[in-house]
């Protein structure tokens, strides 16, 4: 491998997941719940409206060849209304859906980075890194718990 300079073995390190912070953080946990709540209406109704899909092609598939063509022709105008109408529905879903996202947890992450910043000098670490980009480290130097009790800590008034 690679030599280690004197200036970084005398480095204190830590690293923290910001996956299991968005993941287990309680006000992570009520960010995703406030949004399942806010989506699910809409989420509901594009269930449906995939099921009516599913319905009309069946059919179609079903009695294309006893239709006239005419009829057949009407039903098919009618599934690619629907289908329009559902892929315009489902787009402005996961648009709407991602910027809330990025509303909800870009404050969590705020505070998450805070939190990192007064744990590191607190701490006196030289550097902390994210775990997603470290291939191994020991969990002596795993702040992320630390970062997630702050955060419950800080939402507490503590």
């Amino acid at each position: 491998m690679g030599v280690v300079s004197p200036a970084l073995a005398q480095s204190s390190i830590g690293f923290v997941s910001l996956e299991r912070i968005l993941r287990e953080a309680p006000a992570a946990q009520r960010a995703q719940k406030k949004l399942e709540q806010e989506f699910s209406l809409r989420g509901q109704e594009l269930s449906k409206i995939a099921e009516q899909l599913k319905k009309m092609q069946g059919s179609l598939e079903k009695n294309a060849l006893t239709m006239s063509e005419s009829e057949r022709q009407k039903r098919e105008r009618e599934f690619g209304d629907v289908n329009r109408d559902f892929q315009r529905k489902q787009r402005e879903f996961n648009e709407d859906l991602a910027q809330r996202r990025k509303e909800e947890f870009e404050g969590v992450l705020e505070r998450a980075n805070r939190a990192v910043r007064q744990i590191a000098e607190a701490e006196k670490l030289d550097i902390v890194f994210q775990n997603e980009q470290v291939v191994w480290a020991s969990t002596r130097i795993d702040i992320t718990d630390r970062v997630i009790k702050a955060l419950e800590d800080t939402r507490a008034g503590k």
